[in-house]
């Protein structure tokens, strides 16, 4: 066997893995829809407010209802401490317009 045949065997291998790996996520998807409804209406009961993308900071924890000063509650000069505060861009000076 020559070495482009071994190419063409994992390519066409990797490529079938490849189609495999969308096949995955959409029946993954499919399957997720029904819990996604129940967690829809809990939040609608529970009257929740935003998201929660990061659990570290509270300046990272809801964006929205976050102080412009919090990440520097030490002083004006501290290192963040948590990896979260490089993620999530500061907060605008007059909010956001609707």
């Amino acid at each position: 066997m020559r070495s482009s045949d071994v190419f063409l065997v994992l390519a066409l291998a990797m490529l079938t893995l490849f189609g495999a790996s969308f096949a995955d996520a959409a029946r993954g998807v499919a399957a997720a829809r029904h819990g996604l409804a129940a967690k829809a209406e809990m939040v609608e009961q529970l009257g929740l407010t935003d998201l929660v993308l990061f659990t570290e900071a509270r300046y990272t924890r809801h964006p929205s209802q976050a102080d412009l000063h919090s990440a520097f509650q030490d002083h004006p000069f501290a290192l963040d401490h948590f990896p979260s505060g490089s993620l999530l861009p500061p907060p605008l000076l007059n909010g956001p317009s609707s």
